[in-house]
């Protein structure tokens, strides 16, 4: 039965032809049987093949059909052949027109379909009947092609209606594409934005260890044995921190575990400066207000901002620079200040992707803080040197 089904509904126009081979036998039959003369019989054969024909080409062209049948009606009333069972592919069209045609081409097929009954009963009256009978037959005969417009246009209203819910979840689908190509673009960028901090630190104070090193290699060896142990520390945490952005990258493969480090935060700046002290920037930290839990994103905002900016201070400031770093926390916000006084005038540019083309200095820092709702204030010093002050707000924590 399924097979069945399916067959026909991949040949819609053979299951109406068929109706419509039924529907030209009965109307011949009825031409042989009926009364009338020899005229209104042959005209009735064209009439009769025409009215098939729109039930069989109803779904291919169905105005079309539906002016055929109105053709045929009025040529019955011509040739005076009364009603027969081939008038049936009249409410056969106006359905097919209810339910696939447009709102006016509908519409006119319900006036036609009112109309029809009304016209026969004046054009072949019943003598043996009272006006009001014939009014009332009418009405009668009437009510069949009302309700097969309703059910027509009831079936065109859920058709459309689930179309629209389709196209609706269509829309939605893209719209979620679309949604989860942003998601990538934004965690690409977070994730190149990590990379760069990571790299430019821990790779500057390598650099700088190496070269101190290089320098008191045969005056101090201690002093060379600490720079040595700085590096391999330094590059072991790089290591650590690249091996975690990466593994986001990654698809974990069979048997292989992704060993992840957790983000940064608030509490290892204090570690971060002892870093970079001993890379040989002093640095003064402070810390105002009650230390308190914040959101994560918030703690690790401000741990890079600390890192760009002293890497900067380092890469930029010039020689025997020193720098400072406050802390503050606020009723509604983590405030951050670093200052040094080193070369400012001339840093702006370079921290803002100028210069050097790197581009990945205050701007870094912007969108950073921006992604957390924050402001962020950066230029030279009045008196010389470089400033960075941060607002982050603070959210409730769930």
């Amino acid at each position: 039965m399924q097979r069945l089904y399916e067959f026909l509904r991949r040949h819609p126009t053979g299951v109406d032809t068929f109706w419509a081979v039924l529907l030209v036998a009965s109307g011949f039959l009825w031409l042989v049987e009926a009364s009338m003369g020899r005229g209104s019989r042959l005209a009735g054969v064209p009439i009769v093949l025409a009215l098939g024909a729109t039930v069989a080409l109803r779904r291919r062209a169905p105005e079309k059909m539906l002016v055929l049948a109105i053709l045929c009606g009025l040529a019955q009333m011509a040739a005076n052949v009364e009603p027969n069972a081939a008038d049936f592919a009249m409410l056969v069209i106006v359905y097919t027109v209810a339910v696939t045609s447009s709102r006016p081409a509908s519409r006119f097929a319900l006036g036609v379909a009112i109309s029809a009954a009304p016209l026969a009963t004046l054009r072949w009256p019943h003598s043996q009947q009272g006006w009001w009978e014939d009014v009332v037959s009418a009405v009668f005969v009437s009510i069949p092609f009302a309700l097969a417009w309703v059910l027509g246009d009831s079936i065109r209203t859920r058709r459309a209606y689930y179309a629209q819910l389709e196209e609706r979840a269509a829309r939605l689908e893209k719209e979620r594409e679309a949604q989860s190509k942003v998601a990538v673009a934004a965690e690409r960028a977070r994730i190149a934005r990590e990379l760069h901090d990571v790299v430019a630190h821990n790779v500057s104070v390598m650099v700088v260890q190496a070269d101190g090193a290089a320098y008191v290699l045969d005056s101090s060896p201690e002093q060379t044995r600490q720079a040595l142990e700085t590096i391999s520390g330094t590059g072991r945490q790089a290591l650590a921190e690249m091996r975690r952005l990466l593994g986001v990258l990654r698809t974990g493969e069979p048997g292989e575990e992704n060993d992840y480090v957790p983000q940064p935060d608030v509490e290892q700046i204090d570690e971060l400066v002892e870093q970079v002290r001993g890379a040989g920037l002093p640095v003064d930290f402070k810390v105002v207000g009650s230390p308190r839990q914040l959101p994560s994103g918030v703690e690790l905002t401000a741990y890079r901002i600390v890192q760009e900016a002293l890497t900067n201070t380092r890469k930029h400031g010039g020689p025997d620079v020193g720098a400072s770093v406050r802390l503050t926390y606020f009723d509604d916000g983590l405030g951050l200040l670093v200052e040094d006084d080193g070369r400012g005038a001339q840093r702006e540019m370079y921290e803002d992707g100028g210069a050097d083309g790197s581009g990945h200095g205050l701007i870094g820092m912007r969108e950073r803080v921006g992604m957390v709702g924050g402001t962020l204030d950066a230029g030279p010093r009045p008196g010389g040197g470089f400033r960075i002050s941060a607002l982050l707000p603070l959210k409730p924590v769930h």
